[in-house]
């Protein structure tokens, strides 16, 4: 296997379990140096209770760690809440502490609290908000600040960024409106940082990844078990392949992308382009206007269909 990362330092968060796991075992595997971040709660993001069979002496962060150094490479825990100021600061200075520099961030963390519409409480949305999109934009926000100091220190980096994102946030999942409106907010956010951080060497991509995880074990449930030829089209590693690559300086000059990618597909996300187009040169009726969009709707390409419908 070619070390893509080799020397290169990679801070994962969620990285305890599921995707982010698989991300920072494929990370050591080619060669990074990990900063392994996971706040071991429960889906929910609820605290884990106590005698949880799910958990994992010293947290399924340093479980990780643990199993990256076993194999050869080289890990560190971080445990810190990066929905926070100080957890998504400690995350960097982790990272520089130890391995003195930071190359790649993989914003990975997220949990579920789905409701249909009317159900769903005002603390249920905060709270995805809040560790979905909240927790990319300040990782992603002190990761920069330390790659614009180095820039203007004379040191620019390779730096990249992978953001999460989710087929509900480009296309909506019923039930679950507060993650997908937080993974909508995710790839606008990646937009974003690509065009400000280019100056700074930074490339900042994002992935809607399926695969099976604690998050989605019921969506797949029929894809639980390993397929009789032997790749599991489902599994969480399939996806680790571009997200290493994206993290590398093999990926330059891909910046400002959405990848949709499942088993062994990877599809590049076109995202919102103008489509068919009327203009009168004045003001419209209101029922001119009307029936000016039932004609561009004719022209237009259909929108996805919902998950769930």
């Amino acid at each position: 296997m070619s070390a893509l990362c080799d020397g290169r330092v990679v801070a994962v968060t969620g990285a305890g379990r599921g995707l982010g796991r698989a991300h920072a075992l494929a990370f050591a595997a080619h060669g990074a140096r990990v900063v392994v971040n996971d706040l071991d709660v429960a889906l929910d993001g609820a605290p884990r209770p106590t005698g949880d069979a799910d958990a994992r002496p010293g947290g399924p962060a340093a479980a990780v760690a643990a199993e990256i150094r076993a194999a050869g490479g080289e890990a560190t825990a971080h445990g810190g809440d990066i929905a926070t100021t100080e957890g998504a600061a400690s995350l960097v200075t982790t990272a520089l502490r130890t391995y003195g520099r930071l190359d790649t961030l993989v914003n990975n963390a997220g949990f579920l609290r789905d409701r249909m519409l009317v159900n769903l409480d005002e603390d249920d949305w905060d709270a995805v908000l809040r560790v979905h999109l909240k927790g990319h934009f300040l990782t992603l926000k002190h990761a920069a600040a330390h790659w614009r100091a180095e820039t203007r220190a004379g040191r620019p980096p390779a730096a990249r960024v992978v953001n999460t994102s989710s087929g509900a946030g480009l296309l909506g999942s019923l039930g679950q409106g507060n993650y997908s409106a937080a993974k909508a907010g995710i790839v606008a956010l990646t937009l974003v940082a690509a065009a400000e951080l280019a100056r700074y060497g930074v490339h900042v991509n994002a992935i809607a990844p399926a695969a099976r995880t604690r998050m989605t074990e019921h969506t797949f449930a029929e894809t639980m078990a390993a397929p009789a030829d032997g790749f599991d089209a489902m599994a969480p590693e399939n996806v680790s392949p571009l997200v290493v690559w994206l993290g590398s300086t093999a990926s330059e000059g891909v910046t400002g992308r959405v990848f949709e990618t499942e088993g062994g597909r990877i599809t590049v996300m076109d995202g919102w382009r103008p489509g068919p187009t009327a203009d009168r040169g004045a003001r419209w009726t209101a029922a001119e206007a009307g029936e000016t969009v039932h004609k561009l709707l004719t022209q237009a390409t259909p929108p996805g269909a919902v998950y769930g419908t």
